[in-house]
């Protein structure tokens, strides 16, 4: 049987922001920086020159945490909820860099979760951490696109060891991101966003996150009338341990997959919605979360 001691410290690095931009690490048994599956089709395309706002929304829930066998660590009344809005500013430049298309982003998330677990309940709402960072857009044809970049993640959320509910991870993390979409018209859709992360320690828990590969996917059918069905998720695994004293017994693994949609015009606006389902989940929660997107552009 687990200790009661280890119990608790998997449920509080569970349930500290879920969310990842202000999300609960892998330290403790929770997620990692970024939250997955979080992106969806056209994830690969940078927009063209000019000023572009995305709106990222949804609902995470997560209502088990799993060991390193995959078994449900019975922890009574667990659950954690998080809805999210997150606008997210893009400026793409004029300026080209080996070929590419110069540009600078930032998410800035508002959070609210609720965290539940052995009769108890917490409540935090309010901004989460900040992501930004530069990036270089690449389009070698009309319907194939790529993107290279380094995010970085500010501890900007409200933060506290004791708190499930807590808005922020209390770290830095850094994020080199390759991502590439293929959108013809019509026929097969395809899209991959790959994800490294480097962990900075949480002063407060003297823990610092393993790191961690990662990548979104979409894959669909353009039906030629701006519309694209299919399916969407992510896969997710821990590369080196945590070090510290709220570590995780073993390193994190997971998988996603659900419906997805997308909607895209001349003019530039975009819209996506995907819902999906975690399994083969280890070492951190399970649930299922819906993620929509929407693009205006200025």
């Amino acid at each position: 049987m687990m200790k009661k001691t280890t119990i608790g410290k998997l449920v509080a690095g569970s349930c500290l922001s879920i969310f990842s931009f202000g999300a609960i690490a892998t330290e403790g048994g929770g997620l990692g920086v970024y939250p997955d599956g979080l992106e969806n089709f056209m994830s690969g395309a940078l927009p063209p020159q000019g000023v572009h706002v995305l709106v990222y929304g949804g609902n995470a829930h997560y209502d088990s945490i799993r060991d390193n066998k995959g078994d449900k660590i019975p922890v009574p009344g667990f659950s954690v909820n998080v809805n999210v809005l997150a606008p997210r500013l893009i400026w793409v430049t004029d300026q080209k860099v080996f070929g590419g298309d110069l540009a600078f982003h930032t998410i800035v998330p508002l959070l609210d979760v609720t965290a539940k677990a052995a009769g108890q309940k917490d409540t935090s709402r309010g901004l989460g951490d900040i992501t930004f960072g530069p990036a270089l857009g690449f389009h070698p044809s009309a319907d194939l696109h790529y993107v290279v970049g380094l995010d970085a993640y500010a501890p900007t959320g409200k933060y506290s060891k004791t708190d499930p509910s807590s808005l922020g991870k209390n770290y830095w993390a850094l994020q080199p991101v390759w991502a590439i979409s293929y959108i013809p018209p019509v026929g097969v859709n395809a899209d991959l966003k790959m994800m490294y992360d480097f962990n900075f320690r949480n002063n407060d828990t003297k823990t610092r996150s393993g790191q961690a590969f990662h990548a979104d996917y979409a894959l669909g059918w353009g039906f030629g009338n701006g519309w694209v069905a299919g399916i969407g998720g992510y896969a997710f695994w821990q590369t080196t341990d945590d070090s510290g004293p709220n570590s995780a017994q073993g390193k994190a693994r997971a998988y996603s997959i659900g419906p997805s949609i997308r909607y895209a015009n001349p003019q530039g606006w975009l819209f996506t919605a995907k819902w999906e389902k975690d399994f083969e989940v280890r070492n951190r929660p399970e649930g299922s979360q819906i993620y929509l997107k929407a693009s205006i552009p200025f």
